[in-house]
């Protein structure tokens, strides 16, 4: 490909394929690469356009066509056919050993942190305000009082690890 002939038709295939582009639900740099490839292929077997503005245009929308009909009848790939978006039943299954774990670990915390955190861990999301009109502390003691108790759990679930 001439220098000229890019330099010439650079302008010209940004504007038509910007143009259209949106309709095609193509990007415009893809449609402009496609062009240019298209004359790279014209050239290389020595047929090159005999009116390259014109030849330019009617390439742009030819590919936007072509884009816009592919793009109706694919699919964008989403994964796995095979997976429904649900867990299996192994994955259910450990979950639940795992929530069963966390909160048998909770239930041995000492002092006011089994409820604590139970009540952090409720499926009816309270807030610190309900928790500690719940549990008869003050609201402004319950960030630390949390720390504590994530702390002792931390220590309690690294000892259970560690001994296997």
């Amino acid at each position: 490909m001439t220098p000229d002939l890019v330099t010439a038709l650079g302008p010209l295939l940004t504007a038509e394929a910007s143009a259209e582009a949106y309709a095609s639900g193509a990007e415009p740099a893809d449609l402009e690469q496609t062009v240019w490839l298209r004359l790279l292929e014209r050239l290389d077997a020595h047929d090159p356009p005999r009116d390259p503005p014109g030849w330019l245009r009617r390439t742009v929308r030819t590919e936007a066509r072509r884009t816009r009909r592919v793009a109706r009848y694919e699919t964008p790939w989403a994964g796995d056919p095979a997976d429904t978006g649900e867990d299996g039943p192994e994955l259910l299954a450990l979950a639940a050993a795992r929530r069963h774990a966390l909160r048998d670990a909770v239930r041995r915390l000492p002092g006011r942190c089994p409820r604590l955190l139970e009540a952090l861990l409720s499926p009816h999301d309270p807030t610190y305000r309900e928790i500690a009109g719940e549990l008869g502390i003050s609201q402004g003691s319950m960030g630390p009082e949390r720390s504590r108790c994530l702390g002792c759990l931390r220590r309690l679930l690294a000892a259970e690890v560690a001994s296997g």
